[in-house]
Formats: structure tokens, sequence, C-alpha cells
């Protein structure tokens, strides 16, 4: 049964950093891509990046360009958000996703995209 599960979610002070990370069972995630999303409260959840399979190519929303990182450890089935100069918009759930599919193209940040999500992890930004 295919799993992904979120963890790192803090509350962090503005200018700082955490790093999120997403853990995949139950299928052979080398194959797939998958995407970060988050949602803050009374706003549709977003994408935020993605990456393809192999960590061939990857995508970002232009609020986190430049500040975030994606990146992936398929031997260990995890992939890593990095979060670098943190700001109070940036406080969400984050959530990380897979689609049904094996995608050969460039990753979308399109919610339609993806069938698999995890449980979410708070991430707070305040002083």
């Amino acid at each position: 049964q295919l799993q992904l599960v979120e963890s790192g979610g803090s509350l962090v002070q503005p200018g700082g950093s955490l790093r999120l990370s997403c853990a995949a069972s139950g299928f052979t995630v080398d194959y797939y891509t998958i995407g970060w999303f988050r949602q803050a409260p009374g706003k549709e959840r977003e994408g935020v990046s993605c990456i393809t399979s192999r960590g061939g190519s990857t995508n970002y929303v232009d609020s986190v360009k430049g500040r975030f990182t994606i990146s992936r450890d398929d031997a260990n089935k995890m992939v890593y958000l990095q979060m670098n100069s943190l700001k109070p918009e940036d406080t969400a759930v984050y959530y990380c996703a897979a689609p049904k599919v094996i995608l050969l193209r460039q990753c979308q940040l399109t919610l339609d995209e993806y069938d698999y999500w995890g449980q979410g992890t708070q991430v707070t930004v305040s002083s």
C-alpha cells in the first residue's frame, strides 16, 4: 500500500530554516515525481515544489525560488524540502504527494496531477 509520511515541521522564527522530510513506502519511488504542497488557514492548497524521477528536474512556485530546495534520496525512499529564509507567509501545513502514474516530463504544481497524499506537517513562522 502506497504511503507518504511527512515530518520536520515546527515553529521557527522569520529568517530561520527547516528541512521537511517525506518518507515513501509501498511503491518504487525512484520512478515517480514527488511534489510538495502547502495549505495556509483559509486558503487553497498550492504547489510549492516538485521533483521528477531520479531528480531529473525540479520546479518551484515563484514565491519560494531561491529559498527552498527540493531533493530526493531514492535509496532511502526519502524526499526533502530544505526551506531557508523563512517568512511568516510560509506558515502552512505542508504535504508531499505522488501521482498514480509515472510521468515522463517536467513536473507540474497542479493538484490534479497528484493522487496520493501524506497527512501533512505544520510549519509556523513567527517571532
